[in-house]
């Protein structure tokens, strides 16, 4: 329970993160950023299986450069389903899942080199 009460806080950080840098992407505070982070990963958890199936045949023409617009889609739906999360354009949900992506990926990485 800890372990997902930590993913949760590294997660929210991570996007208020991504909200500082990518211009376009409007968090209001923390607690927001909190609330986006939970509802990201349900939305990860609960449509992004059956939009990856859906789209399966153009991810694999794209050599899996699809999944990053399948990432834009699902911030645009938690900014769409948060209130106080706004992402003004499909760029900036691009650039921020992008980036998301990349944080959520080192932070991994540290995480797991840190445990003994």
């Amino acid at each position: 329970m800890s372990r997902l009460l930590v993913h949760l806080l590294v997660s929210a950080l991570l996007l208020w993160l991504v909200g500082q840098f990518v211009h376009g992407i409007h968090i209001n505070g923390f607690v927001t950023a909190l609330l986006a982070a939970l509802v990201l990963g349900l939305v990860n958890f609960l449509v992004r299986p059956i939009l990856v199936l859906i789209t399966l045949p153009i991810t694999i023409l794209t050599l899996g450069l699809f999944l990053i617009v399948i990432n834009a889609l699902m911030l645009l739906l938690t900014g769409a389903l948060v209130p106080g999360l706004r992402i003004d354009s499909f760029g900036a949900a691009l650039l921020g899942g992008l980036l998301l992506g990349l944080f959520n990926l080192a932070a991994s990485a540290l995480m797991h080199r840190a445990r003994p």
